[in-house]
Formats: C-alpha cells, sequence, structure tokens
C-alpha cells in the first residue's frame, strides 16, 4: 500500500470507495489524457465520472476561472451575480421548459434533492416515483429514491417511493418484449401502481439514460407515454439530467428530448459536465413550481461567480465547437467499434448506449448472473493498458461504463476501443 493511500485510509470513511488494487492518484490531465502521481499517462474514458465533460485543462474554461478568481470568489445568493444571471438565462432557454426559473446548487445530489422539495411542496405529498435501478444521489432525500441496492445504505426515508418498471430494457419481466410492448406493459404497470395509491402522487424521478445503473435506457417515447398517465393525475415529471444533459448522448441536448412527445419535464435536474469538474448543479422548473416555497432560501455556494464563470465559458465552448454533434458522430463509431471488440467474447452479455455514454454488461454466459468479479478484472486490465472507465450496474448486472469528454477524436477513439478489446479478451 503505497503511503497516500494508507493515509486516506486512515482518516476518511471506509464506505468511500477507491477504483483498482492499487489506488492511482492523478495529479494533471490536457485534453483526454490524465498523468499518475508516477507519471504514466492514461486516456480517460470515465472524465471524473462524467464530469470533465469538454476536456481536462481546458483554455476557455481555466482562463475563465482565473480571470473571475482575481475579480472575487465568493460573495453568495444574497447579492446580484451577474455570471449566475447569465448563466441561468442560457440553461432557462436551452431546458425547453417554458417560463422557467433556475436554481443552483453545488452538486446533482443536492439538484435532486431541491427537486424533490419542490414537488413535494408544490403537491402537498410525500410520495414519489423513482425507477427500479435509479440512482439520484447519497443524501438522505435522494437515497430514498434511489432504486439500486448497491447505493442505497438505509431504507429509511422522509418519502414514500413506489419504484416503477421501465428503464432496464433487456432484464425484468417485460426483458423479451418489443419496444412497443414494452412500453405498453410499463405504462400498465405505472396505471396499476397509481391504483394503489392512498392520496396524490407528488412527482416521477427518472434518469433518461440511467447512469450508475449501467448505462441502461427504456424504448424512446417510454417517458412520453407515462408523463400522459401522469398529466392525468396531476403528477410532477423530474428528469434527472445530472449524466444524461449538454449533448452527452448525441442525438440529443438533454435525454428527456427522447421522449419529447408529450413536452417537457416539468422540473429538470442538471450537475457534473456543465461545470467541465467545477462544482455546479441546479433545477430548472416552470415559474409555479419553483416559486411554491413560503419560506426564505438561501445558498451559499450554490451560483458561486468562480463557478457560474467556469459553466459559461465551458458551456459557450460546447455550443460552439458542436460537441454534441462530435458525441452522435465519433459516439457511434466508437459503440460499433466496442460491438466488433466484445464479439466472440462469452462474458459480453450486452453492448449499449447512445453517444458517449456506452454500457457493457459482463454476465456468466452459463448461468446469466452477474460477473462483477470479471468487471472488476477489466478494469484492472484496462488501467494497465492506459485506459480509464468506470464501472456500475443494478444488483443482478455488472457494466462497465465507458464515457469520454465529449471532443474525444476518431483516433482517440480507436485507441481506446483497442486497449478494451484487449482488456476483454484477457478474461
Amino acid at each position: 500500500m503505497n503511503s497516500l493511500h494508507a493515509r486516506h485510509r486512515s482518516v476518511l470513511p471506509d464506505w468511500l470507495a477507491l477504483y483498482y488494487d492499487d489506488p492511482i492518484e492523478i495529479t494533471h490531465g490536457e485534453g483526454r489524457y490524465v498523468w499518475d502521481a508516477d507519471g504514466r499517462r492514461y486516456l480517460d474514458f470515465f472524465g471524473g465520472i462524467l464530469t470533465t465533460m469538454t476536456a481536462h485543462a481546458l483554455p476557455e474554461v481555466t482562463k475563465a476561472v482565473a480571470e473571475q478568481a482575481g475579480r472575487i470568489v465568493h460573495s453568495s445568493t444574497l447579492y446580484l451575480n451577474r455570471p449566475m444571471v447569465e448563466l441561468a438565462e442560457r440553461i432557462a432557454t436551452l431546458s425547453g421548459i417554458p417560463d422557467a426559473r433556475v436554481f443552483f446548487t453545488t452538486s446533482g445530489t443536492e439538484a435532486n434533492d431541491a427537486a424533490l422539495l419542490l414537488a413535494t411542496t408544490y403537491r402537498r405529498s410525500n410520495q414519489i416515483l423513482a425507477m427500479r435501478n435509479s440512482y439520484h444521489g447519497r443524501s438522505f432525500s435522494t437515497v430514498g429514491v434511489t432504486g439500486n441496492r448497491t447505493w442505497s445504505p438505509t431504507g429509511l426515508s422522509p418519502l414514500q417511493t413506489l419504484y416503477v418498471h421501465g428503464a432496464v430494457r433487456s432484464r425484468g419481466p417485460f426483458a423479451g418484449l418489443t419496444d412497443e410492448r414494452f412500453t405498453e406493459a410499463a405504462v400498465a404497470d405505472l396505471e396499476d401502481l397509481l391504483g394503489q395509491t392512498r392520496s396524490g402522487v407528488a412527482a416521477l424521478i427518472a434518469e433518461p439514460v440511467q447512469g450508475v445503473g449501467g448505462f441502461t435506457s427504456p424504448p424512446d417515447g417510454l417517458y412520453a407515454a407515462f408523463r400522459r398517465v401522469l398529466d392525468r393525475h396531476g403528477i410532477l415529471w423530474i428528469s434527472d439530467e445530472v449524466q444524461t444533459g449538454w449533448g452527452r448522448t448525441g442525438d440529443h441536448f438533454w435525454g428527456w428530448q427522447a421522449h419529447a412527445q408529450a413536452g417537457p419535464p416539468d422540473l429538470l435536474t442538471f450537475a457534473k459536465g456543465i461545470g467541465n469538474g467545477m462544482a455546479i448543479g441546479g433545477v430548472v422548473a416552470r415559474a409555479e413550481i419553483m416559486n411554491c416555497l413560503d419560506a426564505n432560501s438561501i445558498s451559499t455556494f450554490g451560483g458561486s461567480p468562480v463557478t457560474m464563470a467556469a459553466g459559461l465559458a465551458n458551456l459557450g465552448y460546447l455550443l460552439d465547437h458542436d460537441l454534441q454533434g462530435n458525441a452522435r458522430r465519433v459516439g457511434g463509431l466508437l459503440i460499433e467499434r466496442l460491438r466488433a471488440a466484445a464479439a466472440g467474447v462469452d462474458t459480453v452479455r450486452e453492448v449499449r448506449g447512445r453517444g458517449l455514454m456506452i454500457g457493457i454488461e459482463l454476465a456468466d454466459p452459463v448461468t446469466g448472473r452477474a460477473a462483477p468479479e470479471a468487471a472488476s478484472a477489466v478494469l484492472e486490465a484496462a488501467r494497465e493498458g492506459g485506459l480509464l472507465i468506470g464501472k456500475g450496474g443494478g444488483h443482478d448486472t455488472s457494466a462497465l461504463r465507458v464515457a469520454p469528454p465529449l471532443s474525444l477524436t476518431v483516433a482517440e477513439a480507436e485507441e481506446g476501443a483497442a486497449i478494451l478489446e484487449q482488456a476483454l479478451r484477457s478474461l
């Protein structure tokens, strides 16, 4: 055990997970690459959990941060804040939500927590619908709506949560159905569930593509079909875009747009990539919902001038360089390359995803059961080959998570795919 690892273990919680048998210290990065304390370079296909969305050490962002820090670092929401207003204006317009208001937080967990506060207050109900296999954060309330045992350390919750089928396409009772029949079955399940509730449900919270759950997603249009049911009951739809937002899926700027037939969500949460590593999260909601709180509230660090300057620079770069289009083009190439690489590897159950959000699910080829040991082995082998990836999945899956920065080049996609192919074949 290296000295920093030993020091980490002596002062930080046992449940604070570290990747790799011999954890690495990342000291610096540039573009799509990072270096560890031993000077070894890695191609980064995980981006600090989908957070370094654009590129490491992006000059436009570092310059904006440095310039703002030279003026003022902090003031809080008790004072007017020009960068916060400017970023809120851009996000409100991009969100697709009419008469939108934006509240900034410091993380996706806090954004989802705020959305739950708004929805339950607006609807005067503590009942929440969530998707099976979901993940929404590590706070007390967001753990209470997380449908993934691996990331849910307590069954206690201030909310009454009811879990809905539909987010995992390839497993469960509807796995053998066509997309159309799958959607019909999931909607029937939702209708049946609502028939069992005692009073009005506040909201459905759902990730358009489940992140920690292993990059699983329903057929396009499922949440639109859900929305038609929800609207009949007055139930709000919260789209958790913490991992799917800002064009990562390639086909759409927001994940909810794959389900847009019934209109935009009532609330949208975001975080991770917008700050390119700076701590930004937030909620977008219709004014009547956002303004339903009748008590004073502030955010000490949400909307910090420095993080807002980073977000503005990063969003501008992303739009000016059409990184959504790049995610679609290079992501399409990468997923096909990975499907070819996985061909003939019995442990690979499925390669799925869209844009630069790709999951490789591993399972025992005989029993079909999850293969967490295999996932860990591939993670280690990829690291040895010079590639950083992630992993996730629900209680019955083991998925590798591939999510490079959106500026990934074709050459880098080929390089990463070759390393990952070698790692998979090492099984």
